[in-house]
């Protein structure tokens, strides 16, 4: 641990890819004395535990925006971070089954060329024929994008991290902000297990724990955590590579290559609201039941190992995103949806700008916290 210090002019709840990307885009613009403030370790949480998913393919246009931003600088981390994080461009495969579906996909898919996305519209007999191991007869067709793929979300994060520490930022690790301090109508600084920082500005960008953190300031955020699971095979030859992420829709089960293996999850909609990050193995076997449905090969797999995250999800499956009212000083990015990695360079680079700047480039009206009760929240519908 770095030795404390008691100021700070920004102060960041979250180390995961929202604060370390937030908090680097803020020191390349000159303002250094930044604080990350970590309750576990950096990226350990939703960012390190999620399938790193990166895609372009949304219904809502400013999805569409984040994502194109994010994907221009996850194709050049490398060069401009020092870091690897095995972006793999491998596309991704959107499956629809039943009509209704389909005809969202085509929807969609107009939206998406209005913004440049290199999507294709497939039949099941263009998709069989180019991924001979899927299922195709239940299909109405699908979608595909080649520049969408995966990356390592905690190699991500830590590039991020890095930077930002070179530029002069501190990043505090085991520290919890157990309150935020109020005067006036705005923010002078928090409470942590480990003493007061006075700051003025201070950032919720806690994930799953962003509902707790606005709480702190007296505001009720509709963002809720729930666990989602992820399961690994061991290496599995039959499947060439290299394997898109292949989404069935209908079912939310996905799966995608990862080193010599595969990797697969499905959401369980009956699932309550929790901050539960075991595993259930009893899931597992729904979970291949829809795997062996969709690529009969992978009857012959086996899991490896398993893991659970947490999404922080709000009511129309769209991030909160900008300053809150009321409490001047106080700003929020969180209920992501399962978005929040792919979306983080964009994301990080919008907050300094409203912090700094009062405004950004970007609109987030889709974004507004007050949208639910104004009624004119228009929901993102590819979400898995």
């Amino acid at each position: 641990m770095t030795e404390w210090k008691s100021t700070a002019e920004v102060a960041i709840v979250g180390g995961g890819i929202m604060g370390t990307s937030t908090a680097y885009h803020l020191a390349r613009r000159g303002c250094t004395d930044v604080v990350i403030l970590e309750r576990d370790l950096l990226a350990q949480a939703s960012t390190g535990l999620s399938a790193g998913g990166i895609r372009q393919q949304f219904s809502h246009p400013a999805n569409i925006r984040l994502s194109q931003e994010a994907v221009r600088v996850f194709e050049r981390f490398e060069e401009e971070f020092g870091v690897n994080i095995e972006f793999r461009q491998v596309g991704y495969l959107f499956l629809a089954q039943t009509e209704e579906v389909w005809q969202e996909f085509l929807t969609n898919v107009q939206i998406q060329r209005q913004y440049h996305v290199p999507v294709e519209v497939l039949t099941p007999e263009e998709i069989k024929y180019r991924w001979p191991y899927l299922n195709v007869s239940d299909l109405k067709g699908g979608t595909f994008c080649p520049e969408d793929g995966y990356a390592d979300p905690y190699m991500a994060a830590m590039g991020f991290a890095q930077a930002a520490r070179r530029l002069g930022v501190r990043i505090e690790e085991r520290t919890e902000v157990i309150g935020i301090r109020t005067e006036g109508g705005r923010v002078r600084g928090v409470e942590t297990t480990r003493g007061p920082i006075a700051a003025p500005v201070v950032v919720n960008v806690a994930g799953a724990w962003g509902a707790q953190v606005a709480q702190m300031v007296g505001i009720d955020l509709p963002v809720l955590p729930y666990r989602r699971q992820v399961f690994m095979t061991k290496p599995f030859d039959p499947i060439p590579k290299p394997v898109p992420m292949i989404l069935d829709m209908e079912p939310s089960f996905y799966f995608r290559g990862e080193g010599p293996g595969v990797l697969m999850g499905m959401s369980d909609k009956d699932e309550p609201p929790s901050f539960n990050t075991n595993v259930d193995w009893s899931f597992l076997e729904r979970v291949i039941e829809k795997a062996v449905h969709r690529a009969p090969i992978l009857e012959e797999a086996e899991i490896l190992r398993g893991w659970a995250g947490l999404y922080d999800v709000t009511p129309d499956d769209n991030p909160i995103i900008g300053a809150l009212p009321g409490v001047e000083g106080f700003f929020c990015a969180i209920g992501f949806s399962g978005h929040g990695f792919q979306q983080g360079p964009t994301v990080g680079r919008i907050m300094a700008e409203l912090i700094l700047d009062g405004h950004t480039d970007f609109d987030l009206s889709p974004f507004a916290h007050d949208r639910f009760e104004k009624g004119v929240a228009k929901g993102e519908t590819r979400v898995v």
